[in-house]
């Protein structure tokens, strides 16, 4: 199921749709880096070349396949 969040990137609300399991491991990925939730999100947003859900996906992706 998918769940939707707001979140504030650069100061701005935007609204953000992922399944539960993406927002666990992006929240699990902040706190090992020491950052929030919403910066993560920042960082992945300025690095993006498509839509910033699916961007979110890739990243959780690449951060698992690290492992």
């Amino acid at each position: 199921m998918q769940h939707k969040r707001s979140i504030r990137i650069a100061g701005h609300p935007t609204s953000i749709t992922l399944e539960e399991p993406f927002w666990e491991e992006l929240k699990r990925i902040a706190a090992r880096d020491g950052v929030t939730l919403s910066q993560l999100v920042a960082q992945v947003d300025a690095a993006r070349a498509g839509n910033l859900s699916s961007a979110l996906r890739l990243h959780v992706l690449a951060d698992l396949q690290k492992k």
